[in-house]
């Protein structure tokens, strides 16, 4: 199979388009369609990973509506202003839903909104998608575009719902979600574009501290809906405070070491820290800058899932 990284690949729609022409960008997807999971925020710090390691990243807020991520970037400049701080940022763009009436051209214009703001990033090295906690039109069209994608989940049984049925005897998963039908669907249009299959991360958050049968429970759960749909599970985030006083700054845990911010350094913020680079680490984007002289096109190790969802 040819290397998705290191091919230059043409068309990003399903028909003609301004990003029919080549692009090098590899797409990252934040998508789960329940709130308060910590998309924004994980987005948000993959987004400065990348940034701190060199390359050029585009981001695109598809939840104009909410516009968290959007709301991230304001508070990081005017922060950054405020405290005569260089601090980095993504090229950037937001798309909006469609406010036609009628259906067919409401999709087709949302489509088309997309495809001409990817294109517009199309010389960054990677773009970030941040879609809406609720299922809509917009939001499949950006799951259809991901090379890879991320889905933050609280470690709860109720979350868990988002990705399938499970029974409570054996937690075996009974059906899959609706959620998991349409990534399902996404990865069938992406095969038929040619674009190669979606590389699935299910990245639990706010997992307890301690040994629980809950948490064994939830083990055995997730180790079941890995295998059946096609999906790889990394470690997230605990529930720390420091997140959500970050967002109000614009910062992430990755620039709280930079001279000129006023966040005072304790050891739970450094705990925090090892965890998102232990994400970044796990879904391939920390690593060392290659030379620039030997390779024009950055590499990652970016594995993809072999199995699908029967």
């Amino acid at each position: 199979m040819v290397d998705e990284l290191t091919t230059l690949r043409s068309g990003v729609s399903d028909g003609p388009s301004p990003a029919n022409r080549v692009r090098r960008a590899r797409i990252i997807v934040f998508g789960n369609e329940k709130g308060g999971t910590g998309k924004s925020t994980t987005a948000m710090h993959v987004i400065v990973g990348l940034l701190r390691e060199g390359y050029r990243v585009g981001a695109i807020d598809l939840d104009a509506r909410q516009g968290s991520l959007t709301r991230y970037f304001d508070n990081r400049r005017i922060y950054a202003a405020r405290h005569g701080m260089q601090l980095p940022h993504p090229l950037y763009r937001s798309v909006g839903r469609s406010e036609l009436r009628d259906r067919f051209a409401a999709e087709e214009e949302e489509r088309e909104r997309l495809v001409r703001a990817i294109a517009a990033l199309s010389d960054c090295d990677f773009i970030i998608l941040d879609t809406p906690g609720s299922d809509n039109h917009l939001s499949r069209e950006g799951h259809s575009h991901a090379d890879m994608l991320i889905t933050p989940l609280n470690d709860s049984f109720v979350d868990l719902d988002l990705l399938g049925r499970i029974d409570l005897n054996t937690y075996k998963m009974l059906a899959p979600s609706k959620y998991s039908e349409m990534v399902w669907e996404q990865k069938k249009r992406r095969m038929q574009r040619g674009d190669g299959s979606i590389d699935w991360v299910v990245m639990r958050n706010r997992l307890a501290s301690l040994e629980s049968r809950n948490k064994r429970n939830m083990d055995m759960a997730l180790a079941d809906l890995s295998r059946r749909l096609g999906l790889r599970l990394v470690a997230g985030f605990s529930e720390r405070v420091i997140f959500r006083e970050l967002f109000l700054k614009g910062l992430t845990l990755l620039d709280i070491r930079e001279q000129g911010t006023d966040v005072r350094l304790t050891m739970s913020h450094l705990a925090a820290l090892q965890e998102v680079r232990g994400v970044l680490q796990a879904i391939g984007v920390e690593r060392q800058i290659e030379d620039e002289t030997t390779s024009t096109t950055p590499e990652l190790d970016l594995p993809t899932p072999s199995r699908s969802m029967p």
